[in-house]
């Protein structure tokens, strides 16, 4: 007797959304089954990874990390440069740190030319994300969405507090934005929403549903992003259908994991390696 592989049928699909410019775009979301369930139909193959840079050198980041960047971290230009040539990711992540009110406070003018050296060193699409700073990121933006228009960019992130102006500045100047929520099937479809609602159009939102908050517990965590997938796929709901992105980084080089060392955690072995 042969046997067949059972197969789930489903109703929606996940918005494909192009980024970068001058030719070289990148596809992000377009599956129309679950992650690893290529048999069922359509799945996307192509999971990009973008390397993080800040306008600031990090003082949180563990120095095995910023050792590989110590000739270039101080020069945000030179350290995107850097990260697209020798290790070739698919993007770069500018993260504006120093404007955060605690991180130095740097004006909106200040992050723009920063945004404007990264945006002219690299050819590789290119994110950027705030302090998560509320107040100071809606007007952070503001100044830096200019020179990002129509370069295919992502910015972010807009939250339940700021996303009208988010809205606004991305639909002006023709940009993804990046809608967070915080691990809520209900505030993310909410959130998108409110965005759709404000005339940004669906189809350019990437859901952050902070699927690097493992401190909540890794099956909680998992359950949220599959519980939005199902909805979308199976459900078709268009206010779910998203790609997901996940900002691992901010998270990761903060945790005890990856600052101990093998004196304090032997069994974690060696520190570099970890």
């Amino acid at each position: 007797m042969t046997f067949v592989v059972p197969k789930e049928q489903y109703n929606g699909k996940i918005n494909p959304i192009e980024v970068g410019r001058d030719g070289k775009n990148l596809r992000i979301g377009g599956s129309e089954v679950l992650p690893f369930l290529s048999f069922e139909g359509k799945v996307n193959t192509s999971i990009p990874v973008a390397l993080e840079i800040a306008d600031i050198i990090p003082d949180d980041w563990p120095e095995n990390i910023t050792k590989h960047y110590k000739d270039v971290i101080s020069d945000p230009a030179k350290w995107a440069r850097f990260c697209q040539d020798q290790f070739k990711p698919d993007m770069i992540c500018l993260r504006l740190l120093g404007t955060h009110p605690d991180r130095g406070d740097k004006s909106p003018e200040e992050a723009r030319k920063t945004v404007e050296a990264v945006l002219s060193a690299v050819s590789i699409p290119l994110i950027v994300f705030g302090s998560n700073s509320i107040e100071k990121d809606t007007e952070v933006m503001k100044a830096c969405a200019e020179p990002l228009a129509n370069t295919g960019s992502i910015i972010g992130k807009a939250q339940e507090k700021n996303y009208k102006v988010f809205a606004a500045v991305a639909n002006a100047f023709n940009l993804k934005l990046v809608a967070l929520s915080d691990l809520d099937i209900n505030l993310s479809k909410q959130l998108n929403i409110l965005l759709t609602q404000s005339g940004f159009d669906a189809a350019n939102i990437i859901i952050d549903a902070m699927p690097s908050t493992l401190g909540y517990g890794l099956e909680y965590t998992y359950s949220v992003m599959e519980r939005i997938r199902l909805a979308a796929l199976q459900q078709n709901d268009g206010m779910m259908q998203m790609p997901i992105i996940a900002d691992v980084g901010d998270v990761t080089w903060k945790v005890k994991e990856a600052k101990a060392g093998q004196d304090e955690q032997p069994a974690w072995g060696d520190t570099e390696r970890r």
